[in-house]
């Protein structure tokens, strides 16, 4: 009588992989910047101009006498089509024939293209300020008296964002002149963990509007849930840029009171969280173009036996209202 048993080493009555079909794919976070941007035409060229004039000035006035003309101020903006993007990729026709699983990841290549593309325009958006307002290590483009680019916090020992400095960011829009309605802040991850553990807001006693926190957490997916600060609709986005990755990286850039330096960025990592009004339109912080959106383009090569997909992109961001910016580099702290 014979049988069978699993102790053979290379049983072939037993499949020693199985292979799914389902594909694992990479998960992605929401891109949340390109609607606080104003995009403009701009037809051709490369450059375009956009010409701005000072406010006019009243003057005391005594009967009989000549009234006082000034000119008025004026100014220009420009703004360039800076970036040319490309995502590409190419499968054969053999690997087509070969693979069980190539034929859906091809039909795939157009979205990824894509994908890939409007993640470089987001992280361009949310650079654009300081590349803008950071003229030096220490510049905090000062407006009336309001500081609009500092180091978050106040502890010289962690320099981390607190409610105070989203207090201040109103203030200094505020003074500014600008429009204290829309107002958005955008804070990378370690920032909300910061401020979802403070104890004046986890302590339902000291502040019960905040009531949830523990149970909820303070964000889905990007945006807090139905609660901001200070006036302030909050989003977390991982996609801010690294302070040390900056032309003017922020060392030794003040407290928003003026007083000691924050840290030296170049050792310790941090990032910038970024206040503003969204506005629409004319009053957005933002300004930009599409010379040529995202566009696909598939081709099959007969010599090569290939088949080509690739995704090209032309545009360009700047910020265009810098008073309208406010900067808090904060340090990557979750201790």
């Amino acid at each position: 009588m014979s049988g069978t048993a699993t102790t053979a080493a290379n049983d072939l009555l037993i499949r020693q992989e199985i292979w799914e079909d389902q594909i694992k794919e990479t998960l992605k976070d929401e891109l949340v910047a390109m609607p606080f941007v104003d995009w403009i035409d701009f037809p051709d060229g490369e450059t375009k101009t956009i010409p701005s004039v000072g406010d006019m000035l009243a003057d005391d006035y005594t009967e009989d006498t000549d009234i006082q003309f000034r000119p008025m101020d004026t100014g220009e903006f420009q703004f360039s089509i800076t970036e040319y993007k490309s995502a590409g990729t190419y499968v054969t026709k053999k690997k087509l024939q070969d693979s069980f699983y190539m034929e859906r990841i091809k039909a795939t290549f157009p979205q990824r293209q894509e994908r890939a593309i409007m993640e470089q325009i987001e992280a361009k958006i949310w650079k654009d300020p300081e590349d803008v307002i950071g003229t030096s290590a220490t510049e905090t483009m000062t407006i009336n008296g309001a500081l609009h680019r500092f180091s978050a916090g106040l502890d010289d020992a962690n320099d981390v964002i607190d409610l105070a400095d989203f207090a201040y960011a109103k203030m200094a829009l505020q003074k500014a002149n600008v429009p204290l309605t829309n107002l958005i802040a955008i804070i990378p991850p370690e920032a909300e963990f910061k401020l979802a553990t403070l104890s004046n807001l986890v302590t339902l006693d000291s502040n019960p509007s905040w009531s949830g926190i523990v149970e909820t957490g303070l964000s889905t997916g990007t945006r807090w849930i139905n609660r901001n600060v200070f006036g302030f609709s909050v989003y977390v986005s991982d996609r801010l840029p690294d302070s040390d990755s900056l032309a003017f990286v922020p060392n030794a850039l003040p407290h928003r009171d003026g007083s000691t330096a924050g840290p030296n960025f170049n050792s310790v990592a941090g990032k910038p969280c970024l206040f503003f009004n969204s506005g629409g339109g004319i009053e957005s912080p933002w300004i930009g173009a599409f010379r040529q959106m995202p566009e696909l383009e598939m081709e099959y090569d007969m010599k090569r036996q290939t088949f080509y997909s690739a995704t090209t992109a032309r545009y360009g961001t700047k910020l265009y209202r810098p008073e309208n910016m406010v900067i808090a580099h904060t340090r990557l702290v979750v201790s």
